[in-house]
Order: structure tokens, then C-alpha cells, then sequence
């Protein structure tokens, strides 16, 4: 990554899917998905309290550089999250209140940062979602390094553009496009089995600690 490198443009995917899966919380789709599909838990929303459920555009480049960000902004569609694979570095900072001006202007869902950001109440006054694992007053340095739409590793979760990257109070998970139907049925079953045992409870006064299998 000595120098800003792209590859070939993704298939986002649909506006149907992702609203179907705006309808569920990050634990539910952790539920449905499994394992390794969550960020690091100190990936939290910083602003703006909105859940953010769109299509993943990526940039990776080396720890403590971050000019190659405002390049990965140009790259968003409306709807789209970008996902800025910072290395956990917090000693600098990767997104700024330009920066969420601007992804707000081009109507993108959100940021999500395996770093730090700056300019608190800039951000807060722009109101563009920032997900971020800290936050500080330094800069990036501005070489120019690194690759826009390529797979990265952001909070210990591989994501590919194009993966569809949900967050909120919780947290943040990604899954792919290929896995969201069965995610979403496995996240509905579990639903289904929390709303049973819970009628169940009611109805019999008694209180069952785990999850009963609803009769066939």
C-alpha cells in the first residue's frame, strides 16, 4: 500500500434487503449470523443515536494515515457505509467534521472507524452518524497511502465492499450479501422462540430461564 490503489466497483446490495434488515436490532442479527460477524465492542456510536444499515465501502491504509479517506468519501452512493480500516490506531485521527459534511451531503449512511476521530461538536452539529472507537484532538499524517475498495479487517470483522455492515447502540456487525437470507430467517426463529417462551411465562406464572422450543 505505498500508494492510493482502487479496484473495480461491487454490486451494492438491494434497497429491499437492507430494509428489511433495518428491522432488526445488531444482537438479533448476531444471532442469526453466529460468531466473528461483531466489531470490537469499543466500536460504538458517538454520534447520533440513528441506526445505520447500508452497503460497505472500504478503505484500508497504514496505521496513523489518513488522507486517503477523503478520496474513499468521493467513492460513496447514497445509502452506502463507509468502513475506514484504522488498525485500533486512537493516537490519531481518521475523520473530522469536514469529512462528515461532506459523506452527509453525499447521503451515505454512516462512518465506521477502527480508530479515533476528532472535532466532537463540528460532528455533532453536522449530525452524520460516526461509529469510532475513540476520540481525539491529533491529525493523521497525509501521505497518501493506502486502497479504496478492497477487502480489509475493521474490529477484528473481515469486510468485502459491498457486505452490508449494520450498527447501533450495541454495536456494529457486517455479513455478507450471500448469507442475509438465511441470517434473517435464523434471527426471525429466535425471535419467534423469545416471544413464546415469554406468552408462556404469562400464561403459566412460572419463569423459564432458558428459551423454549415452540411446539410443531
Amino acid at each position: 500500500m505505498d500508494a492510493l490503489t482502487k479496484k473495480e466497483q461491487f454490486v451494492r446490495p438491494s434497497r429491499e434487503l437492507i430494509e428489511r434488515l433495518r428491522k432488526f436490532t445488531t444482537p438479533e442479527i448476531c444471532d442469526g449470523a453466529g460468531l466473528y460477524h461483531s466489531m470490537d465492542y469499543r466500536i460504538k456510536p458517538w454520534i447520533g443515536k440513528k441506526k445505520i444499515v447500508g452497503s460497505a465501502v472500504t478503505v484500508d491504509m497504514p496505521s496513523g494515515e489518513g488522507s486517503i479517506v477523503s478520496d474513499a468519501i468521493s467513492e460513496l452512493q447514497k445509502g452506502d457505509v463507509l468502513v475506514i480500516a484504522g488498525k485500533g490506531n486512537c493516537d490519531c485521527s481518521y475523520w473530522g467534521d469536514h469529512r462528515s459534511i461532506c459523506a452527509s451531503l453525499l447521503k451515505a449512511e454512516g462512518v465506521v472507524i477502527d480508530g479515533a476521530f476528532r472535532d466532537l461538536e463540528g460532528c455533532e452539529e453536522a449530525g452524520f452518524p460516526v461509529y469510532a472507537k475513540g476520540l481525539t484532538c491529533g491529525t493523521a499524517a497525509k501521505n497518501g497511502a493506502g486502497a479504496i475498495n478492497v477487502p480489509v479487517s475493521c474490529g477484528g470483522v473481515s469486510v468485502k465492499p459491498g457486505d452490508i455492515v449494520i450498527g447501533d447502540v450495541n454495536g456494529v456487525c457486517v455479513i455478507s450479501q450471500e448469507e442475509a437470507e438465511s441470517v434473517i430467517e435464523r434471527a426471525l426463529k429466535k425471535i419467534e422462540t423469545q416471544q413464546y417462551t415469554l406468552a408462556e411465562m404469562k400464561r403459566t406464572g412460572k419463569v423459564f430461564t432458558k428459551m423454549l422450543k415452540k411446539p410443531n
